[in-house]
């Protein structure tokens, strides 16, 4: 009697194989897009076809802005998209028309991407963002052939196409070997939107932890999907090496001088021979 209250007591039970879906929240349309956009930008990002890939080194040195819009001196910014990836150069505080960054940018190239997007904001400390300046630039060809560019590129604005001024930026490329990965800076894996002041913000919400997409927090970053962890690549210069060519070039910024050396695949001479180039180009 006992046991048959018991029973009456729990209720109706489920016997055999449970089905595939209980206690599952099934995800709407919206969600099930969404999960679809994050794979599509994980597998672009860090594809497979891992030998196509390739690491852009972006050297934002500075610019030549045609007016300096509001009442004080303009602080600029640099923002980059290249893929799924948004970089940002640090604030050139009263920088106004002439801002000077000498900002290096380490892009990790997805198979098929061959050009980036740059904006160039106003920070303002109270109201949004002011974006002055863009260009479309596609990544030189030459590059992968081992060479250094150093490159003055129009910029579009209130002003007009190509007439807002120009921005210098040194560039170089190296192809990444099947087994070795640079690990990236601020990266967003997650669809994103636009918003005035804030650049490309990526969606969240809870529909990230339903679908079981792991996130990342830096200080400085903004939610981004967890990537495959990598060994980080091996030097093929020395400190010393770095020191040297420094001396001989005492005028150009230090890390101008890393990237040619790293474009150069740690070859002291030919990077000394980009760097006479250079300066004689400027």
């Amino acid at each position: 009697m006992a046991a048959t209250t018991i029973a009456t007591q729990r209720g109706p039970v489920f016997i055999g194989e449970l089905p595939q879906d209980f206690l599952r929240i099934v995800p709407t349309q919206q969600q099930q897009q969404v999960q679809l956009d994050a794979q599509a930008a994980q597998q672009l990002q860090f594809g497979s076809d891992a030998a196509t890939m390739g690491r852009l080194s972006i050297t934002v040195v500075q610019a030549k802005l045609a007016k300096n819009y509001g009442m004080t001196r303009m602080d600029p910014y640099c923002r980059m998209r290249l893929g799924y990836a948004v970089y940002e150069t640090p604030t050139a505080h009263n920088g106004a028309k002439n801002p000077r960054w000498n900002k290096v940018i380490q892009c990790t190239v997805p198979p098929g991407v061959d050009s980036f997007y740059l904006e160039i904001f106003d920070e303002r400390a109270f109201s949004m963002d002011d974006r002055i300046a863009w260009t479309h630039i596609t990544i030189p060809e030459s590059l992968k052939e081992g060479k250094v560019v150093d490159e003055w590129y129009s910029l579009s604005g209130r002003q007009g196409d190509d007439k807002e001024g120009m921005i210098n930026l040194v560039m170089s490329y190296a192809t990444l070997p099947p087994n070795m990965l640079v690990q990236p800076q601020p990266v967003v894996l997650m669809p994103t939107v636009y918003q005035q002041g804030l650049g490309y913000v990526p969606i969240t919400g809870l529909e990230y932890f339903a679908l079981g997409v792991p996130t990342v927090y830096t200080q400085g970053m903004i939610p981004v999907g967890a990537p495959t962890q990598v060994s980080a690549p091996q030097s093929l210069y020395s400190e010393e090496d770095l020191k040297s060519i420094q001396d001989m070039f005492p005028n150009m910024d230090r890390e101008v001088i890393r990237t040619v050396l790293e474009a150069q695949a740690g070859n002291k001479d030919a990077a000394i021979n980009s760097l006479l180039q250079m300066n004689e180009e400027s």
